[in-house]
């Protein structure tokens, strides 16, 4: 009896010690260089150019041109009505009170060219406004992170104003 005793009691530690280093394994992995478990969100970020037309005198319409590597793609801007936050009103300063703000219009116009394959290269953007004249400006779209910084990448995307007379510039 006592050979089958000690062929159970092999068996039996063989299992403990893969157990234990299983375990140590698996601990190792999630301690390893795991600090403080970082949340995201999951907010998009399309890649591409807006345009910002503060004072949009006379202005209807807007085709944008960007041009990288000897390749240009052409989109027509659908222009919307530019909104700032108006005033915020609050119903407490507890953390189960809210708060809430409204739209307000400021006069300009904004639009977005969605862009795939926009590299985070020079590219050279010419926009076309209702006369048809050429407004061109180079600019350096950036990847982004829209969920905060360790959370991933998006874009990449470039932000422009036309100012006075139409003239382009980078934000």
């Amino acid at each position: 009896m006592q050979p089958r005793g000690r062929l159970l009691r092999l068996v039996g530690m063989r299992y403990l010690v893969g157990f234990a280093v299983l375990a140590a394994v698996t601990t190792g992995c999630a301690g390893a260089g795991a600090g403080p478990e970082q949340a995201c969100t999951a907010i998009g970020m399309p890649v591409g150019i807006s345009l910002s037309i503060p004072s949009p005198d006379g202005v209807t319409k807007a085709t944008l041109e960007a041009c990288w590597r000897g390749q240009c793609v052409t989109r027509d801007l659908g222009l919307y009505p530019e909104t700032s936050a108006g005033a915020t009103t609050c119903t407490g300063t507890g953390p189960d009170d809210s708060c809430g703000t409204s739209a307000r219009p400021t006069g300009g116009l904004h639009g977005f060219a969605d862009i795939p394959g926009l590299p985070a290269e020079p590219v050279k953007v010419t926009v076309r406004f209702d006369d048809g004249k050429p407004h061109t400006v180079e600019v350096t779209p950036a990847f982004g992170e829209p969920n905060g910084p360790g959370c991933g990448t998006g874009g990449p995307q470039a932000q422009l104003v036309a100012g006075e007379g139409h003239e382009l510039r980078v934000r």
